[in-house]
């Protein structure tokens, strides 16, 4: 009993350890700040507002006025006609981006990192920035120019080589394609300054060794670079892995019409039609509470599967 007493008492030596500690690094807890402010009040407080999903909200009665229903909006969304083949299209965009857009930026940093000119190498890393910076408007006005079948360029060149034009915009077996060259497009170059920032931490001196004992570049690369980066990469996947059902709203939306409604329509673009065009607040809750417990699931197994093969994980 005294034992577990004197565990639990405060111990004044030990707190004022703590307080130093906070003084002394009072200057990054500033600069995090901003960021810890951010998350607290756009993604813990909004959190709340997930109890909507177990009522028939109505914006006049409020959270604590509306009536709870259980399940009610869940069960509707298992049981909706639409529901497989949204889901199945959200889990397909996910796949291409996971199997085709993943390697990209990693296959890019390292082709970078083999260019010694460095103004030659510092041009390419801009061409390859500036679409990040372009919103989703931009970048899909830009296919559509490119695209369309009135006076569009790519059609214009088939017109001239084959003799035909491809409904791009509007073909159904055109649109997965279509987005991902997009998204490759605009995130591959941005997305490889953590590997180059990964890639430049690793030892000159285990590159020297292997030249000396013959090692080629891609030899380089495979046996040396690749092992060094492989942490960062396993970290990037298991992030990727969690955004499973997280595709984004605006650049599927702006892609999205009748015609390839069918193979484009996903959970997000489906929650905005539900929630924001129909007003139903609480159907919509529920799929994006949904949304974020099957994310919150794919974190977990993919980190497990991770420290099962020996790598350390995100947690």
């Amino acid at each position: 009993m005294q034992q577990t007493a004197a565990r639990t008492a405060p111990n004044p030596q030990r707190n004022s350890e703590l307080k130093k500690r906070i003084w002394r690094n009072k200057l990054l807890y500033l600069m995090a700040l901003p960021g810890l402010a951010y998350f607290l009040l756009f993604k813990y407080v909004p959190m709340y507002g997930l109890v909507i999903s177990f009522q028939d909200f109505k914006p006049y009665l409020g959270i604590g006025g509306s009536e709870w229903v259980g399940l009610k909006h869940f069960e509707r969304l298992f049981t909706e006609p639409d529901f497989l083949m949204i889901l199945s299209n959200t889990l397909v965009l996910f796949g291409l981006n996971l199997l085709f857009f993943f390697p990209i930026p990693i296959v890019l940093a390292l082709m970078l990192n083999e260019v010694r000119h460095s103004l030659f190498k510092r041009t390419i890393q801009t061409m390859v920035y500036i679409p990040h910076f372009m919103s989703w408007v931009i970048i899909v006005s830009i296919s559509y120019v490119m695209l369309t079948m009135d006076g569009g360029i790519i059609n214009e060149l088939l017109l001239l080589l084959t003799g035909n034009k491809i409904n791009f915009l509007l073909s159904p077996e055109w649109f997965r394609p279509m987005y991902l060259l997009q998204v490759i497009w605009r995130e591959a170059g941005w997305g490889t300054i953590i590997y180059l920032a990964a890639i430049a931490a690793i030892d000159p001196g285990l590159y020297e060794a292997a030249r000396m004992d013959g090692a080629g570049r891609f030899r380089q690369v495979w046996h040396i670079t690749l092992p060094s980066i492989r942490s960062v990469i396993i970290v990037l996947l298991i992030l990727k892995i969690g955004d499973v059902l997280e595709l984004g709203f605006e650049h599927v939306y702006l892609l999205l019409n009748a015609m390839n409604r069918t193979v484009g329509e996903i959970i997000d673009t489906y929650v905005y039609t539900a929630g924001l065009q129909q007003g139903q607040f609480s159907y919509s809750t529920a799929i994006g509470f949904f949304k974020s417990f099957i994310g919150l699931l794919a974190v977990m197994l993919a980190n497990w599967l991770a420290k099962r093969m020996g790598e350390d994980g995100v947690y």
